[in-house]
């Protein structure tokens, strides 16, 4: 059940009497701030990824010969 408009404006008035103006908008920067460094380090660990199916490594699988 969500709560109404009457029941946000409470919960707002309360948060506010608790942090202050001042420190709730510095916490709201702060997780702006968060969410921005998120997405942005989400977009270069896609630019990342190698994806070239150009290069081509050759191997050889040697046998050991046993020794008696």
């Amino acid at each position: 059940m969500m709560p109404g408009p009457f029941e946000l404006i409470i919960i707002l008035v309360i948060v506010l009497l608790l942090f202050g103006g001042k420190r709730l908008k510095n916490i709201g920067g702060d997780l702006g701030g968060a969410i921005k460094g998120f997405k942005k380090s989400m977009k270069e660990s896609e630019s990342d990824k190698i994806d070239n199916k150009d290069t081509v490594i050759d191997a050889k699988v040697i046998k050991e010969e046993e020794t008696k």
